[in-house]
């Protein structure tokens, strides 16, 4: 019995970290307002080493169309302009000596459907991978049973895993939604 709560917590932890992942990754896709999370993939040089941006200045939102960033250090203007240049986010930072604004452009039709796909993509990446974890809980489940463990037990080990499967995928499917609306909403 311990056996089986085992691969139920680890099936469930692998299902939980998938839905953490998807989260991550849909926040760094841009849905046309200002979001501190946007720059949360950039590094800088700083010192010598590569640091995420948070941690030589301070990002935020003063508005719907609008991330300020305000270094910590002077020197650090021209390192953080050239990461964000260089960076994927495709928006060219304005710096007026006191902070670097960026100005999120309204997003086109055609961008915000490549967005609503790359976010159905990261979902359907999220769904695999529950999944896998499904179909690996469900194998130690027939290990098990091959082990010793009672017929019944396991149909019921089986059941279980797929209820928790399920309660994953519904999430999964409710944070594309949201992301979804929120990108193709105008």
């Amino acid at each position: 019995m311990a056996e089986v709560k085992q691969i139920m917590n680890a099936a469930e932890t692998k299902m939980q970290g998938a839905t953490e992942h998807l989260d991550e990754a849909l926040a760094h896709i841009r849905a046309g307002k200002a979001n501190p999370r946007l720059v949360d993939g950039i590094f800088v040089e700083y010192y010598g080493s590569n640091v995420p941006l948070s941690n030589v200045a301070n990002v935020s939102t003063p508005d719907a169309k609008t991330i300020t960033i305000t270094p910590w250090e002077k020197s650090m203007f021209r390192e953080i302009e050239k990461a964000i240049i260089n960076s994927e986010l495709g928006i060219t930072p304005e710096n007026n000596g006191e902070v670097i604004r960026l100005g999120i452009p309204p997003l086109t039709e055609d961008r915000r459907k490549a967005l609503a796909k790359q976010a159905k993509a990261e979902a359907e990446t999220a769904k695999v991978s529950v999944r896998n974890a499904r179909r690996e809980a469900i194998e130690q489940v027939k290990k098990a049973q091959k082990d010793g463990l009672a017929e019944d037990m396991a149909k019921d080990a089986e059941a279980s895993v797929q209820k928790i499967h399920d309660k994953y995928i519904k999430i999964v499917d409710e944070m594309y939604a949201a992301k979804e609306k929120e990108i193709l909403t105008v």
